[in-house]
């Protein structure tokens, strides 16, 4: 999900386990897997499968859950990863293969923690509607809106996260220094993509699905992770149906310095905000035809008014202030002051300070204190730190005592490594490197290549990490054909960057998606 700070990182009865592969080394204790690591001389696959029973609008699924590390190679047949998964499948039909679904989070950095006990997996922790979780003991729901009933799920853990560790290859031996980290050959947006690329293609091949439906669902930079994927993986001869863009993050270079197309982005989100938080002067009725016209005035007037600069005549700043006023809270006198240009840090900390409170920047309904109210920015964000506790603890308790799943290692929910020493290029073809990622152009090509190929988008309106509106104006921006725009699809839910922490937005959105997936199937 998240670029995290220290806290923050992101099935009914058990009746038997069993090993998901003839061909897997024996363990000497099934339920005790050994962790394939860099210093494994002959790293093998392990893997535990249990069998499992949810109760669904008053279906009973069964399910097996499969729990375990896959071994990854290089160009030249060497191991070089060992992928850390969590499948959930259904038996299906010899006629009707069943979808599958590769799910993960983004950071970069992050495990799929989140996506995993937070949305569409058989089990959920139930966690405080935008309010801090207290301690524990936390509560695993049975999940009520599971995506099983519509496809199978792998959630997978990016490198260096979770269990999913780098194995130094026989060539690197000598090379690499005794510290140095065997999973950073995929510290890149293109190395990433390579690697999981890899790992979708061997669970594919492994698992006998290259006739299934196919999915990719991510969240945050894994909206990055996605389209890079699903370009590639189309060119190697793996077609999608279907690429799931969760909160979206498609062009790092709009933030760049001396650039306005991000305060424009920003806006329709800012106004979103103070209209939860009742600090508009005029509150509208519906928070939703209210904010086609924050857009309009966000694409009209206001990147007007921004693109003037300092040679807007004061008539007009004034005028383009008090509109702003109306539409974020903020008084025309802050405004002016920043010039119009509000970042999102600046107005966490600017629109609740009479009440000494800020917002959360993954999710502004959640409200946080600092230390004092005359800072600039906040000194944390409270819906970062609000939920992380109960997905940590829950994941753990849920790995031993649900999935027989007792490992040696520690679970990495955040690599700090991973973000500190990201390669942030990104190959655009023909011998030219973004140094920021941009990704609109992978998506289009993607659907270039494979008309059939879905988008759906969902973005929370109260996310300031990801605004919808900036997604809007990427994914309008893929240069697609008449014929092809139709492709892409929007979903829009009263929650922030993670949709799932409010149950009413986790229904919806699950209503959209089970949509979704059955008119995107071709049989």
């Amino acid at each position: 999900m998240r670029q995290l700070p220290l806290a923050s990182l992101l099935c009914a009865s058990l009746l038997m386990a069993a090993p998901l592969y003839s061909y897997e080394a024996q363990a000497a204790d099934q339920s005790q897997p050994s962790q394939a690591t860099e210093k494994a001389e002959h790293p093998q696959d392990k893997a535990v499968t249990t069998e499992h029973r949810l109760k669904v609008n008053g279906d009973t699924l069964k399910y097996q859950a499969t729990i375990g590390n896959m071994i990854i190679k290089d160009d030249k047949n060497q191991p070089s990863a060992s992928v850390f998964y969590v499948a959930y499948t259904m038996e299906s039909k010899k006629d009707q293969p069943r979808p599958v679904t590769f799910v993960f989070n983004g950071g970069p950095g992050s495990s799929s923690l989140w996506l995993h006990m937070g949305s569409f997996g058989p089990v959920r922790v139930e966690t405080t509607n935008a309010a801090p979780t207290p301690p524990a003991p936390y509560k695993l729901l049975d999940n009520q809106y599971t995506l099983l009933d519509s496809t199978d799920l792998v959630f997978i853990d990016a490198f260096d996260t979770g269990f999913s560790r780098g194995i130094t290859t026989a060539d690197a031996k000598d090379k690499a220094g005794k510290d140095e980290n065997p999973a950073k050959k995929f510290f890149g947006v293109d190395e990433d993509a390579d690697g999981f690329a890899r790992f979708i293609t061997r669970y594919v091949t492994v698992n006998n699905r290259w006739n299934s439906p196919k999915y990719l669902l991510g969240e945050s930079y894994g909206t990055v992770r996605a389209p890079v994927l699903a370009n590639q993986l189309q060119q190697d001869g793996m077609a999608f149906n279907g690429v799931i863009l969760v909160s979206s993050i498609l062009n790092y270079g709009a933030n760049a310095p001396g650039l306005d197309r991000q305060y424009v982005g920003l806006l329709p989100t800012f106004a979103a905000v103070a209209y939860y938080h009742n600090k508009l002067p005029n509150k509208p009725a519906e928070l939703a035809s209210f904010l086609q016209q924050v857009r309009a005035f966000a694409e009209g007037e206001f990147a007007q008014a921004l693109a003037a600069g300092h040679n807007l005549p004061a008539a007009e700043l004034d005028k383009v202030a008090e509109q702003l006023h109306q539409y974020t809270g903020l008084s025309t006198e802050y405004l002016k002051h920043a010039n119009l240009r509000v970042g999102q840090a600046q107005f966490r900390k600017e629109l609740l300070r009479d009440e000494e409170r800020t917002m959360g920047r993954y999710d502004g309904r959640f409200t946080g204190m600092d230390k004092d109210a005359i800072g600039e920015t906040p000194d944390t964000d409270p819906s970062d730190t609000a939920p992380s506790a109960a997905f940590v603890a829950t994941f753990n308790d849920y790995l031993s005592n649900q999935l027989n799943y007792h490992p040696d290692d520690t679970y990495r929910v955040f690599s700090f490594d991973a973000f500190r020493n990201w390669d942030w290029q990104h190959d655009l073809g023909r011998g030219h490197k973004s140094r920021s990622p941009y990704v609109v152009d992978d998506l289009g090509n993607a659907i270039r290549t494979n008309p059939s190929l879905q988008v759906f988008s969902a973005n929370g309106y109260f996310d300031m990490a990801t605004p919808f509106h900036a997604t809007e104006y990427d994914l309008a921006h893929m240069e697609l054909d008449p014929s092809l725009i139709g492709n892409v699809h929007f979903g829009y839910y009263p929650s922030g960057h993670m949709i799932y922490l409010n149950p009413e937005a986790l229904k919806s959105l699950h209503k959209d998606l089970e949509n979704f997936y059955k008119t995107t199937q071709h049989q």
